[in-house]
């Protein structure tokens, strides 16, 4: 009998082996898979900003400690600016406005006060020394600090992308006008 309860004993400590390798096992493959997964998330959240990606704007995709794929949340009230929040804006000439469509769009219309700062050059732009980026679009640098930085395209999705970038480099009072310049002509005409 006393053969017998010891091999049950056996079987049960190495059941309990076997159950916390596995438990330690499926915690390191859903660890190893969440890393994978948000990689990969970056990588074409990254793809998506940039058709070329500079070494500096690819690695700080990987050292950036957002929980979200984009890191970045499209619907975060604190980073959007609303169709009258812009015209008080405009009104009270508080704000540095940039329209991340591409130059022909710009020309074609554009939001008052606006200054055309093509997404495809956005991050090489913002990180220009001040009197180059003045030369270049004729206005003043934006500072990393400054709360009235908005970005603006056609319908929100470039100037989100914009807004990803500005945030990574450090202009985190950044916001955008979600609503585009195809709200502002809804609502105020061409």
């Amino acid at each position: 009998m006393g053969r017998a309860r010891g091999g049950v004993d056996l079987l049960f400590h190495v059941q309990n082996a076997i159950l916390q390798t596995l438990e330690s096992a499926a915690l390191v493959a859903a660890m190893l898979s969440a890393v994978v997964s948000r990689g990969l998330c970056q990588v074409v959240t990254q793809a998506n900003l940039r058709s070329i990606p500079t070494f500096a704007s690819f690695a700080r995709t990987f050292t950036a400690s957002t929980p979200t794929c984009g890191g970045e949340k499209e619907n975060d009230e604190a980073s959007v600016v609303t169709h009258s929040q812009l015209k008080t804006m405009l009104t009270n000439r508080d704000i540095q406005l940039f329209d991340v469509r591409d130059p022909d769009e710009h020309q074609e219309g554009r939001i008052p006060q606006a200054v055309n700062l093509p997404l495809g050059v956005l991050e090489e732009s913002l990180q220009l020394p001040p009197d180059h980026f003045e030369q270049r679009f004729k206005v003043k640098a934006p500072e990393k600090e400054d709360g009235n930085i908005v970005f603006h395209c056609r319908s929100g999705k470039r100037s989100f992308k914009a807004l990803g970038i500005a945030h990574q480099l450090g202009f985190h009072k950044a916001r955008h006008y979600k609503g585009g310049y195809s709200q502002w002509v809804e609502q105020e005409g061409n």
